[in-house]
């Protein structure tokens, strides 16, 4: 039994909470007919002891002093939706549960008016499900149906309004007990209250070892976004990890599309203290609405056998970059402050550079006047396509610089620039700039990643090939970890991920460190391949992965990557060896056995791989064992790389013009067919025009400061 102090300070403690949990607000529950609102609401105001509404009973009867199906049956739809407004509009309640009707949300008077003192909490169930529970009670008094008008197709119809106006979304799968969904409403409303629960870290910073001062000054969202890149040099990290997904709710977007997929999982991951979920949909729907020229975003291919292909080259620029800088730029735009210009520095080994200049020339006039962009980009190490892209992006706030070196030199000197305090503080204080990166260091680069490793799991499961909880392996073509990096991420939010494949060319670098724990590049010279994308001897997204399975040991990374930058290698400790092979296996492809690959999928398939996809193609029949399906990640269109695909396809005189080169290459009706955009960047551009430097720091800097100079002065 608890003594009198302590079950007086538990009862204390319990009503604080609630209270101090709602306050004068109230949580406003909303969802479609069959939703569970009315019991959840119930449910909940139990919990937090306040009074429950349900708007139904307690309201609309009560006004009109019969039942809302005899209203219904009397007015008709629009008039019905016309007079259930009304009584919302004469309705206030403070520090209750609400429970909307279905139908609420379709007035928007009446909306507005109650949202003024409410967070709003959607019941999100899947269309199948509430299709079940309203055949099962027989309800067939619902507003909006009509004989030639389904069921279906009311709630389908109704999901606009419901994304118009909530604050928070409650995935709610199909066998799950309203008590449960009540304890997830209570904890989304916590979250929604309380930002302080998701601040950030940098991969350098040891929980033991950081100073008052750091805990004082806590970095959100919002801040890293902007930031990029930490004071330390480390990367940025969640410091409560990442949120995860219960089996149920990973089902309940099976039915779903993409954009649905995106939005859902983008809630979960930044808070809306940062970007309020009517925000963050609108950006969504922005990056993935138009731009991609395939409905499905990033469809699942059956290539043969167990392998499946994750199409990740249907946007704007034909690779899987345009999935986070389409969406990256709109994030940036909203989160920097309108008192600051930025300029965004970008290092690419290849398909970022096109990726970022189009999704920041996307952004409305407004902020292309206080955002810039210059991407560097290896000379002479990126395919001709490619940077004829590059070439032909560039935009009035977005260019490009050739650098002679490769492009670890490239992505070594913007780090070295955002950690040199004197350099970016002359910038602030003499142009009023502040830098930003839009690499994949920054942490919003690889949430839109996370995204498309989940949604392929999902389309496999919607598609029947497995049963949700079944495991499924994943081959990622890998240079700087971090495409592998955000499926890792995936399989720690709830997908059934079991092996997480790398696959190198013959920049092997990260394949002998899986397989070693060392990792060295003394005497290591960076090879040009047919897949430049992955020739990268340094991978930055690594840090993040060693942070998370060094149990966050912020002194070790620093140890580590300190080492490999002065003494050119390090080596992990067994332990941590061990906790790495039981996640990753690597592999490598030379040159040849790319070709090969690419030249035998086509003989018997009529498939066109390119060569990166070529790459995890080969390491994936060396080192899968064919219990599972596996999803090869297919990262760029092969009309990038149009002179190695017509030499893997044996064509022995190959024009140099790139235009002429995916002329001929659309001569062989294969699949996919050629890029649309691609195709019309080169009719436009030609060669261009672009600014070459040397690889100097001193000389990037001078760079920097004359593009400053020229946009923002």
């Amino acid at each position: 039994m608890l003594s009198r102090p302590v079950a007086f300070a538990q009862i204390w403690k319990s009503w604080f909470s609630s209270h101090s949990l709602l306050g004068k607000k109230n949580i406003i529950l909303m969802g479609p007919p069959g939703a569970g609102k009315t019991t959840t609401g119930r449910i909940v105001g139990q919990k937090l002891d306040c009074p429950v509404i349900d708007i139904d009973d307690d309201v609309l009867e009560t006004t009109w002093n019969m039942s809302v199906s005899e209203k219904l049956r009397d007015v008709g739809y629009e008039e019905f939706l016309e007079e259930e407004g009304k009584a919302l509009l004469k309705f206030s309640a403070s520090g209750s549960v609400i429970s909307l009707s279905g139908s609420n949300p379709m007035h928007a008077a009446g909306m507005q008016h109650i949202k003024k003192n409410g967070i709003v909490v959607y019941l999100d169930v899947p269309t199948t499900v509430i299709m079940s529970r309203l055949k099962s009670k027989q309800m067939d008094r619902i507003v909006g149906l009509s004989p030639g008008v389904s069921l279906k197709d009311v709630l389908q119809f109704r999901k606009q309004f419901y994304k118009r106006w909530f604050d928070i979304r409650v995935l709610c799968g199909g066998d799950v007990e309203a008590e449960v969904v009540a304890e997830k409403v209570i904890d989304a409303v916590k979250r929604y209250q309380d930002s302080e629960l998701e601040t950030f870290i940098s991969t350098r910073s040891s929980r033991s070892g950081r100073s008052t001062e750091e805990d004082s000054h806590k970095l959100y969202f919002s801040d890293v976004v902007t930031q990029g890149l930490a004071l330390d040099g480390g990367l940025f990290v969640p410091e409560r990890g990442l949120p995860k997904f219960t089996a149920e709710e990973w089902q309940a977007l099976i039915e779903v599309t993409y954009i649905e997929r995106a939005q859902v999982i983008l809630e979960r991951c930044i808070h809306p203290a940062d970007i309020p979920a009517s925000k963050l949909a609108e950006i969504v729907e922005t990056a993935y609405g138009e731009n991609f020229s395939c409905s499905k975003v990033a469809p699942v291919r059956h290539l043969a056998g167990n392998q499946f292909l994750l199409e990740l080259f249907h946007g704007p620029t034909a690779s899987f970059k345009d999935f986070a800088l389409q969406l990256v730029p709109h994030l940036f735009a909203y989160c920097i402050p309108r008192s600051c210009n930025y300029l965004i520095l970008v290092a690419t080994s290849g398909d970022t550079g096109s990726a970022v200049l189009d999704g920041f020339s996307r952004l409305p006039d407004t902020d292309k006047q206080r955002i810039a962009l210059v991407n560097f980009f290896p000379e002479d190490g990126v395919s001709p396509i490619q940077k004829s892209q590059m070439i032909g992006c560039q935009k009035e706030n977005a260019w490009s610089v050739g650098v002679k070196s490769d492009f670890d030199f490239c992505q070594t000197a913007i780090k070295q620039i955002f950690t040199n305090s004197d350099f970016t503080g002359f910038l602030t204080v003499e142009y009023g700039t502040a830098l930003a990166a839009a690499n994949s260091i920054n942490w919003a680069r690889l949430l839109p990643q996370i995204v498309y490793h989940a949604s392929a799991y999902l389309d496999l499961v919607h598609q029947g090939i497995i049963s949700f909880g079944s495991p499924v392996d994943i081959c990622i073509p890998t240079g700087n970890f971090g495409n592998m990096l955000a499926a890792f991420y995936a399989k720690m939010m709830g997908i059934p991920i079991r092996k997480c494949i790398c696959a190198s060319n013959e920049n092997n670098v990260l394949t002998d460190f899986i397989k070693t724990g060392v990792y060295d590049l003394r005497g290591r010279k960076l090879i040009s391949s047919f897949s430049p994308a992955v020739d990268i001897l340094k991978s930055s997204n690594l840090e993040r992965y060693l942070h998370l399975i060094a149990n966050e040991d912020g002194q070790l990374v620093t140890q580590l990557f300190n080492q490999l930058e002065n003494q050119g290698h390090f080596q992990l400790r067994k332990d941590l060896l061990g906790k790495l092979q039981q996640d990753l296996v690597a592999g490598w492809c030379s040159d040849e056995d790319c070709l090969a690959a690419i030249h035998s999928v086509y003989s018997t398939t009529g498939y066109i791989l390119d060569t990166h996809t070529a790459v995890a193609k080969v390491v994936a029949d060396r080192l899968q064992d064919r219990t599972c399906p596996i999803i090869i990640s297919s990262t760029a269109h092969y009309s990038k790389f149009a002179p190695a695909i017509l030499r893997a396809l044996r064509i022995a005189e190959i024009n140099q013009n790139p235009l002429s080169q995916l002329h001929l290459l659309s001569s062989y009706s294969a699949l996919p067919p050629i890029h649309w955009g691609l195709l019309e960047t080169l009719k436009k551009t030609g060669n261009g025009d672009h600014q070459v430097c040397a690889a100097d720091m001193s000389v990037l800097m001078s760079h920097i400061e004359t593009l400053i100079q020229n946009h923002f002065m």
